[in-house]
């Protein structure tokens, strides 16, 4: 017979069906990074070199430099995010990893994931990271079929779909990223921009980049989904 189930990973807890709101949690607490470990190269052989992620002023703040990842001790599964960010000074680089999982599995330096981009003029583009993902319009989008591919030097970015959905330098934006069973969907500033299926993971961590640009997170949040599925 089947039975009905809810999944939704969250501090390694799989809540089942409920008739309950869904929780949404903050992912960091304003005064520390509980909750996440750093995974920076650089700091490997030089425990003097400066940690890329910190608290300030009650945000998270990537600095950019030096390169890395700040990764969610727990994996989830069915969720929305919510960012809310703003590049603090000069415009450049950063991403919001979702079902991450092998560290350094690109480049010897990118968590195997799906990043969602936050580089500026470029939000809501798809870069995959040794896990795939499908839109419509792959060819267009993606380029040449043949050079397709999730690893080191192949075709790993799919563009968004609109231009000009981000505010001006210095102002805040909102990204909302859901991600159900094998689908990703990417909202900027309320604008639908990118949305995907047949992804090749359905879980992981979430991780935010120090890519080269100092970013402001004031809100950055997970909402469970409830996700139904069927099994025997």
């Amino acid at each position: 017979m089947r039975n009905l189930k809810i999944i939704f990973i969250l501090s390694v807890i799989i809540s089942a069906c409920s008739t309950s709101e869904p929780e949404t949690i903050s992912l960091f607490n304003g005064f520390d990074l509980s909750g996440w470990h750093v995974d920076v190269p650089a700091m490997d052989n030089n425990p003097d070199t400066i940690n890329p992620f910190i608290i300030r002023d009650s945000m998270l703040v990537s600095l950019g430099t030096p390169g890395g990842h700040l990764i969610t001790d727990s994996v989830y599964q069915n969720y929305r995010i919510r960012a809310e960010y703003r590049f603090a000074g000069t415009p450049g680089n950063c991403g919001l990893l979702v079902h991450a999982s092998t560290p350094r599995a690109l480049y010897k330096m990118f968590p195997k994931s799906l990043e969602v981009q936050m580089m500026h003029e470029n939000a809501g583009d798809f870069w995959c990271i040794v896990e795939d993902i499908t839109v419509p319009d792959m060819e267009a989008r993606r380029g040449p079929k043949e050079e397709w591919g999730i690893t080191e030097g192949k075709r790993r970015r799919i563009p968004n779909l609109t231009d000009g959905s981000e505010n001006p330098v210095g102002e805040w934006n909102t990204m909302i990223v859901e991600c159900v069973a094998d689908t990703i969907k990417v909202w900027v500033n309320n604008e639908m921009v990118n949305f995907g299926y047949n992804c090749t993971t359905t879980k992981g961590q979430i991780a935010v980049q120090a890519e080269g640009s100092e970013v402001e997170f004031r809100k950055l949040e997970v909402t469970a989904i409830e996700a139904i599925t069927q099994t025997e």
